[in-house]
Order: C-alpha cells, then structure tokens, then sequence
C-alpha cells in the first residue's frame, strides 16, 4: 500500500449542499459523532443566510470505515435527505478511476501522469485514448494502456460510440488533455461521467481556434488558462480553476503558446485534483471549490 493511500484509510470525505436552514451543521456534527467518527476538517458556505443555498464538505476518521460505511449511509438517507440536501459520501483510500483523453500535444498528458506516479493525484489512470499515436510510447512508459481511436472527417459519431464503448463501467470521470476534438451532445450524454476539460485562454476571452494569435494581435500582458467542466454548450462549462502569466510586448505569438503550456498544465493538475479529492461542488452553471 503506498504511503498515500495509507494516509486515507478510514477516512470519509462527505460533501453536501441544499437551501440553507439552521441546524445542518449540528446535524452533521451530532451523525458524525454518533457513528463513532471524528472530524479531521470541515469547510463551509452559504450564499446567504436567509434562503440561499449551503455547502460543505467534511473529511472523517472513522476506525474501520468499511464496515461501518452503509450504516453511515443509511444514516444520512434518514437524517440528511429530509433536509432538502444532496450529499455524497466517499471512501478516501478508495482512488477515482481518471481516463485521459489526448491529441497531439503532450505537455498536459504527461504533466498528469507525472504526478500521478508521484503520487499526487489521488486517481488511478485505467487508460489513455488519443487519436494520434504520437504519445503511445510515452504513456506506455508510465505502465498505462493507451488506445489509439482515430477520429477524422466530419461524422465523429464511431469514433465517439468506440470512445464510449472503453470507458463504460471503468472510469469516475474523464479529462481532455489538450484533446481537440468538439465532443457531441450525444457523447456528453451517454459517456455518464463528469468530462474535465482545459482550455488554452483565460475564458471567457479569445474563445475559439488561435487564442495566442489574437492574444498577440491585443496585445495582451496577461495570458491564462482555463479548467472547467464540458457540457453541451461548448466552452460554457462550471469553472474549477483558472491562472494566469504576465508577458510584454516583446513576446512572440510562439512565447506566447509555451508560457501558456505552462499554466495549462499547472491549471489542469489542480482542477483534477480537488476533483478526485472531492472539494468541488457544482451549482448550476458555477462551483464552489474548497
């Protein structure tokens, strides 16, 4: 067992979030305490105290979490769901299955398998899918399968359905690394899982193809990075995480593009991992991220 994974046994992170009320957090409190566990952290939000809407997320040590895990569930469904609240609740040593999905660009593909033999990442990587084969040697190098789904020409829907076909019942959640292709309405829908993507410019700025060429045309002297989860309106997805690089006029377009790599990679490694740990929580078309 690694030493990461070790660090999480018999931990529990419960995320929740409903209209707010008094009592939630003494309701929470009182189940935790009840079940026998101690709260190792615990963060909070309320848009407004009178009738807004309320987050939290709480991380437990429970002795021997897994055997006590269903009656905890149960309690929640008895004592929490009557609130008004959505809640889940996860086994922290229990890592997130994350496929990637990649093109030809690699500076996000390999800056996340980095980290994840690192150890920072609290996910395992089941499979990389790309429709280039230019990275296969290297994520094979990681010990990671990897797929090679061509998808060319103006019909992606075969492409799309093999896509799907590969991560059905292996992964929690997918991430477009750098991954240039406009996933269908379709795809979104039957895929099942959450789908992260990076976009290469601080949104909603120079959206679209070319950002650093009309970036550099502005004369920009900040360039940035966007996180965000995909939906079916393209690029409009819940923010998770954003950042940004000062440059100067005596950048070139091709300064530019690598100082963004920079950022896009950084970016994207904390988008994954407060989603693999949980910390996001989604609220309409916006997050709130702890």
């Amino acid at each position: 067992m690694s030493t990461h994974i070790a660090a999480r046994m018999d931990q529990a992170c419960l995320v929740l979030h409903g209209p707010d009320q008094p009592g939630i957090v003494s309701a929470v409190s009182a189940l935790i305490t009840r079940n026998e566990g101690n709260i190792v952290s615990l963060d909070q939000y309320s848009d407004d105290a009178n009738g807004g809407a309320f987050f939290q997320r709480v991380v437990f040590h429970r002795p021997n979490l897994t055997a006590a895990f269903d009656d905890i569930s149960a309690d929640l469904t008895e004592t929490i769901t009557p609130l008004g609240l959505e809640w889940n609740l996860t086994d922290r040593s229990v890592p997130k299955r994350m496929a990637i999905l990649a093109s030809t660009s690699d500076h996000c593909l390999l800056e996340l398998l980095w980290r994840h033999r690192r150890g920072e990442l609290n996910v395992t990587i089941p499979m990389v899918i790309s429709n280039h084969t230019n990275t296969a040697d290297d994520v094979r190098s990681f010990g990671i399968p990897f797929f090679h789904v061509p998808s060319q020409g103006p019909d992606k829907s075969a492409a799309e359905a093999e896509i799907v076909r590969l991560l059905a019942g292996n992964v929690d959640f997918v991430v477009l690394a750098r991954y240039m292709q406009i996933l269908s309405d379709d795809f979104i829908t039957n895929v099942g899982v959450p789908v992260i993507n990076i976009h290469h410019s601080f949104l909603p700025a120079f959206i679209g193809a070319g950002p650093y060429k009309k970036a550099k045309e502005r004369g920009v002297k900040l360039i940035g990075a966007t996180s965000h989860y995909v939906t079916k309106d393209l690029d409009e997805g819940p923010i998770i995480e954003q950042d940004v690089a000062r440059v100067t006029h005596a950048h070139t377009a091709a300064d530019l593009q690598a100082r963004g790599a920079y950022v896009e990679r950084a970016v994207l490694s904390r988008a994954v991992e407060w989603h693999a740990d949980d910390r996001v929580i989604r609220h309409g078309n916006h997050t709130i991220v702890f």
